[in-house]
C-alpha cells in the first residue's frame, strides 16, 4: 500500500492557469508520490501520517531550470570575479575532480537545493571527464532525493595544466557516445526522479554539436539545454534554425541580449529561456530577460553557480523581479513619468513554479499543486518573524519579498519528506544505480566528506597557472 501523508489545515497556493489563488484552512492528501486530494476536513485513515499546517503556507516545490550542481567544493572563491575569471577558477576546475569528488560535490549541491525549497533541477553537468564522472553525478543526484534532469555534457577537456594549459585535441572521445547510449537505455534513475537530458554548447566545433543534437532526437532524449548570451557566445538560435533543430524540448540558459527577431523565433517554437539573475549581473552578461515583454511568456529561473552565489531560488526570483522594476522605474523617471510597478508578484512566483515546469515539458506533472500531480511541495512557517503579518495579508508577498530558507519548514519531493522542522532528513546513499544497496548518512557526515574532497582538489591545483587557463 502506498504511503499517505495528510497536510492538515494550511493555506494552499493553487494555480488556475497562470493565476494563483490561496485556499485557507485546506488539507492536502499525498498518496505515494502524488497528490491524491485537496479539500477541507479530509478524513484521515489508519497509517496516514498527519502534518499540522496551521499557520503555514503550502506551496508548489520550486523549479531551478539551470544549475551546475557539482561545484560545491568551489564555493567562496568567485566573490570578486567576472565571467572569464570564473571560467578558469570555476568551470575548468572539473579537471581537478576525480569521480568521487564529483559525487560529494553533486550530492552537496542537490541537498543545498532541497534545503532552499527546490524540488526539481535542470543540471547542466559539465564535468564529464570520464564515464565514471557522469555515473557518480547521477548516483549523487539519485541519493539526494531531488527530482532532476541530469544533462550529460560534452566539454572541452584539459589534458595537462601546469604553467601552461594543453587541451585534449580529441573533442569527442571514444567513450562519450557509448556512455550516452548506455545512460539512455538505463534512464530514468531513482524510481523515475532522475531523467537524462543533454547539455551541448557551441564552444566546440559546430558540426560536432549539430551531429550530437540530431543524435539526441534519434535517441529520444527529452531535454537539450545550452548556454547563450549574445555578447559572449555564438548565436544559438540562428545555428539551430539553420539546421532545423528548433524544438520545444530545447532550453536556453541566460539569453541576455537576445535580439527581438531571435526571441520571436524562440517563442514561436515554444522554446524557453532560463534567467539566472545573480550570476548574470555579476558576470556582466547583460540585463536579465526574465520579464522582457517579448519573451516573458517563455522564461523561467535558475541558480546557475552555487559556487558563486546563493542556491536559494527565492533570491533569484526576487532579484529578477526587483531589478526589472528598478530598470522600468529608471526609464520612467528619465522620460519624466511617475514610476509605477508593472511586473507583479504572481509573475515572479510563476517564474519559479509553473513556468519552470512548462520549460521542461512537465507542466502536467509538476509546477503547481493539483490532484494527480507529483507531490513536490514546500511548506513555509507563516508564523516566523519574517513572514508574520505578511502571510496573513498575501502569501505571495510573504514568500517573494520576506521569506528565506529558514522559513521553509518542510520540503517534500516525490512524496518523500526531505526536510522537516527546518532541517534536512537523513540521506539514503545509493551504492549503485540499481538501488539494491543503500546506506544512511546525516548531513554532518556529508559535510565532512565534501570538506575532505575540497582539500584534495586544492592539493591538485598546486602549480597550475590560472592565468594560463585564461589565455586558452
Amino acid at each position: 500500500m502506498a504511503s499517505r501523508i495528510l497536510l492538515r489545515n494550511g493555506t494552499i497556493l493553487v494555480h488556475e492557469g497562470d493565476k494563483v489563488k490561496w485556499l485557507k484552512e485546506h488539507d492536502l492528501l499525498i498518496e505515494g508520490n502524488a497528490i491524491g486530494q485537496i479539500g477541507q476536513a479530509l478524513p484521515s485513515t489508519s497509517g496516514c501520517r498527519e502534518i499540522d499546517c496551521t499557520s503555514k503556507i503550502i506551496s508548489p516545490g520550486f523549479i531551478d531550470a539551470h544549475h551546475h550542481l557539482w561545484q560545491s567544493q568551489l564555493k567562496g572563491r568567485h566573490g570578486d570575479q567576472g565571467f572569464m575569471e570564473y571560467m578558469a577558477a570555476g568551470n575548468f576546475q572539473s579537471y581537478n575532480y576525480l569521480p568521487e569528488d564529483v559525487f560529494w560535490g553533486q550530492l552537496t549541491g542537490c541537498l543545498e537545493s532541497i534545503d532552499s525549497g527546490v524540488t526539481t533541477v535542470v543540471d547542466h553537468a559539465h564535468m564529464t571527464y570520464s564515464p565514471d564522472h557522469a555515473e557518480e553525478g547521477i548516483r549523487a543526484s539519485v541519493s539526494s532525493g531531488i527530482r532532476t534532469f541530469f544533462c550529460y555534457s560534452l566539454i572541452r577537456r584539459i589534458k595537462e595544466w601546469s604553467s601552461t594549459v594543453k587541451y585534449d585535441e580529441n573533442v569527442l572521445p571514444d567513450w562519450w557516445l557509448p556512455t550516452l547510449a548506455t545512460l539512455v537505455k538505463a534512464a530514468p534513475f531513482g524510481n523515475g526522479r532522475v531523467n537524462l537530458g543533454l547539455a551541448l554548447d557551441f564552444s566546440i566545433p559546430h558540426d560536432i554539436v549539430v551531429g550530437l543534437w540530431n543524435k539526441s532526437a534519434e535517441l529520444g532524449i527529452q531535454l537539450v539545454t545550452t548556454h547563450y548570451a549574445a555578447h559572449f557566445m555564438p548565436n544559438v538560435v540562428q545555428i539551430l534554425s539553420e539546421n532545423n533543430l528548433l524544438a520545444s524540448n530545447v532550453l536556453v540558459s541566460h539569453g541576455n541580449g537576445i535580439s527581438e527577431c531571435d526571441a520571436k523565433t524562440m517563442t514561436q517554437n515554444d522554446m524557453f529561456i532560463c534567467s539566472t539573475p545573480e550570476t548574470e549581473m555579476q558576470m556582466g552578461l547583460g540585463d536579465t530577460v526574465a520579464f522582457r515583454p517579448d519573451v516573458k511568456s517563455h522564461t523561467c529561473v535558475g541558480v546557475d553557480c552555487h559556487s558563486n552565489n546563493s542556491s536559494d531560488i527565492l533570491t533569484q526570483m526576487r532579484l529578477a523581479l526587483q531589478h526589472t522594476r528598478a530598470t522600468d522605474n529608471a526609464m520612467a523617471l528619465q522620460n519624466g513619468q511617475y514610476p509605477s510597478v508593472h511586473v507583479k508578484l504572481e509573475e515572479a512566483f510563476n517564474l519559479g513554479t509553473i513556468q519552470g515546469a512548462k520549460a521542461i515539458n512537465m507542466e502536467s506533472q509538476i509546477g503547481s499543486l493539483a490532484e494527480g500531480k507529483k507531490a513536490d511541495i514546500v511548506i513555509f512557517d507563516a508564523s516566523s518573524p519574517s513572514l508574520l503579518c505578511a502571510a496573513q495579508e498575501s502569501p505571495l508577498a510573504a514568500i517573494l519579498l520576506h521569506a528565506s530558507v529558514r522559513d521553509m519548514h518542510t520540503v517534500i519531493v516525490d512524496g518523500q519528506v526531505r526536510k522537516e522542522n527546518g532541517r534536512l532528513t537523513q540521506v539514503e546513499v545509493w551504492k549503485g544505480l540499481d538501488g539494491e544497496e543503500r546506506s544512511l548518512l546525516e548531513w554532518s557526515d556529508v559535510a565532512q566528506r565534501v570538506l575532505e574532497s575540497r582539500e584534495r582538489i586544492l592539493e591538485r591545483t598546486v602549480g597550475q597557472d590560472i592565468g594560463a587557463a585564461l589565455q586558452g
